[in-house]
């Protein structure tokens, strides 16, 4: 009795009317961008919260300090906290990205269900908006 072996099948994506479909290549591209785009920002996170730590372990202690090395140690700490959370974001969405894309819910817009479009998302492929979506979002 022979058993159907599951292939590794190219998932469909969602293409916007005049789209080609996407191609096996161009998935697997899509794919290996987003696993190293989550694999760099993974180690960006660490080392940026690594000199945070290291940024609050001196803490904003003044004592003996000049007061204007004390307010440029609280801007860097806050740049630092500012860049944390930036990369954070960034990484959250990669992830995410690539999660939609094993689950099959890739390219779908989570607003309006309608497809993102191929060529939006080969530009940028942490979106989760079509353009109407995010152009609509962004007036507000």
């Amino acid at each position: 009795m022979a058993t159907k072996r599951k292939s590794a099948e190219t998932p469909t994506l969602p293409i916007l009317e005049g789209e080609t479909p996407w191609t096996a290549a161009e998935v697997a591209d899509l794919r290996a961008r987003l696993e190293a785009e989550v694999a760099q920002l993974r180690v960006d996170f660490a080392e940026v919260e690594e000199e945070l730590a290291d940024r609050m372990v001196e803490g904003p202690d003044g004592a003996g300090k000049d007061p204007a090395d004390v307010g440029s140690s609280n801007f860097e700490r806050d740049q630092e906290l500012s860049v944390a959370a930036n990369v954070r974001v960034v990484l959250d969405q990669a992830e995410i990205a690539l999660q939609r894309l094993n689950d099959g819910a890739y390219g779908v817009c989570e607003s309006c269900g309608k497809p993102i479009g191929k060529m939006r998302l080969m530009v940028f492929p942490r979106a989760t908006l079509c353009l109407s979506c995010k152009q609509r979002e962004e007036r507000r």
